[in-house]
């Protein structure tokens, strides 16, 4: 498995005896994502799907709300469909970080599906990075969206250098400017001496996942269309030119359906299914720290992530009163309570002044990732989707679902270059990663083994 199929999937951390489950959490310590404690109870929403909708869209995420906001003001009468809470997927557990979206190379992408399309792809990564920015100011969202920039820490000497090698190059198709931080000034950057300098990606941005999510599902409420939660779509038909929805409370028939259930994808379209990967991804979210030491540890700001295989990611909340430390601490799926610590050994090691600090909250989120490592939309007998934003879904899930709903509406504008693109599987591969948990293992070890000999070489 390739690099970019795990980033935002975890490291090398180890569990403490020191951390265990009497003195690592917090008092009032939840299982749950700590941006939720930002938004409140939900908008009241519809308790059960109608008979008939012009558009039936699978997934209350960025992507279907984004989907529904097009169609729903476009006077289509609009049902989304959520199995749980509204947006109770990734959508309110990411880490809000926003990058530019698309993982490979233009001459990977070049090689697979030619030099335009190629550049095209890439481009649609800016493309979705500046609209989401235009999209938040736009609609009045309170989402405390910001270009804090993103910070590259590289993890080894020889990491850095091609980091630096491809800042002094300029930014290729589809990337953004950056700039290298040397060793001896990371701490100008963030408050370790664990890694050997980085660069910093000024344009990419970050907002509070919950609010942003909270907001997009006012104005899709504010546009006429029903929201549905704990009414899962059990079934989809096909009836003449129009499908039919099974759910708990009935069938509704509809002339268009859109799926956009990501990391979430279930044998409810075992098509898509074959063609995502679910990975876990998991956060935890600090006590309150006091100010001084936040400012060490982020004078800039920025968001963070980092150049191992299985890399970690992490920021301050927008508020700055805690930590929020995210990636994959296991070879295969655990839960919040036991990858806390886990998570919270790694962080220490980036941070030693954090040892005694608690944790308030430990969660998880499926990301989809791809075997191609690009996000893919199209339409398979007749049915929409959007989906496999591998890690980088905030913006990208985002746009792809606006295209998405433009695209029902039968508009030019909702062509993107990830259009029917093929969209590849694996032999014996049925929605279940049996091959997650060998991967992650060997490339936790190489990065362990990686930054043992490049501290010891380097100090």
């Amino acid at each position: 498995m390739s690099q970019s199929v795990l980033e935002g999937a975890g490291g090398l951390a180890r569990p403490r005896e020191a951390a265990g489950a009497g003195s690592l959490f917090a008092p009032g310590f939840r299982e749950t994502s700590a941006w939720l404690d930002d938004v409140g109870p939900p908008p009241p929403m519809a308790s059960a799907a109608p008979a008939a909708a012009d558009v039936v869209v699978i997934g209350s995420g960025y992507t279907g709300l984004n989907a529904a906001l097009e169609t729903a003001r476009a006077g289509r009468h609009t049902v989304v469909l959520e199995a749980g809470d509204a947006g109770g997927g990734c959508s309110t557990r990411n880490g809000g970080q926003i990058s530019t979206s698309v993982k490979p190379e233009v001459e990977a992408l070049a090689r697979r599906h030619g030099q335009a399309r190629a550049e095209a792809v890439r481009q649609a990564g800016l493309d979705a990075l500046d609209w989401i920015e235009t999209l938040v100011a736009r609609e009045g969202l309170d989402c405390d969206f910001a270009k804090t920039g993103r910070f590259h820490a590289a993890h080894t000497p020889a990491a850095y250098e091609a980091l630096a090698r491809s800042a002094e190059a300029g930014p290729k198709c589809g990337a953004v400017e950056a700039a290298a931080v040397p060793r001896a000034e990371i701490r100008s950057e963030l408050g370790t001496d664990l890694y050997f300098g980085g660069v910093v990606y000024a344009r990419h941005a970050a907002l509070h996942p919950a609010k942003y999510h909270r907001g997009l599902l006012e104005r899709v409420l504010a546009a006429g269309a029903e929201v549905v939660p704990h009414t899962a779509a059990l079934a989809i038909e096909r009836d003449g030119r129009a499908f039919r929805v099974a759910t708990p409370s009935g069938e509704i028939r509809a002339r268009d359906v859109v799926v956009a259930t990501n990391g979430y994808t279930s044998a409810l379209t075992p098509w898509l299914r074959r063609r995502v990967i679910p990975i876990g991804s998991y956060i935890i979210a600090t006590e309150p720290l006091e100010p001084a030491l936040m400012d060490r540890l982020f004078p800039t700001g920025r968001v963070t992530s980092d150049t191992r295989k299985v890399v970690y990611y992490f920021r301050a909340s927008p508020d700055r009163r805690r930590v929020v430390f995210g990636g994959r601490v296991a070879a295969a799926e655990t839960d919040p309570r036991a990858s806390a610590p886990l998570l919270h050994a790694e962080l220490t090691r980036i941070f030693p002044e954090l040892a005694g600090t608690k944790v308030s909250h430990s969660w998880l989120g499926f990301v989809a990732y791809t075997f191609d490592e690009i996000a893919h939309t199209g339409c398979h007998e007749g049915i929409h989707y959007a989906m496999g934003y591998c890690g980088s879904g905030v913006s990208m899930a985002s746009f792809l679902g606006m295209r998405m709903g433009q695209k029902v509406l039968g508009l030019k504008e909702g062509r993107t270059p990830f259009d029917d693109l093929p969209f590849p599987t694996r032999p014996l591969y049925h929605g279940r990663p049996w091959f997650l948990p060998a991967a992650v293992a060997f490339y936790r070890w190489r990065d362990a083994r990686e930054l043992r000999r490049a501290h010891a070489a380097h100090g």
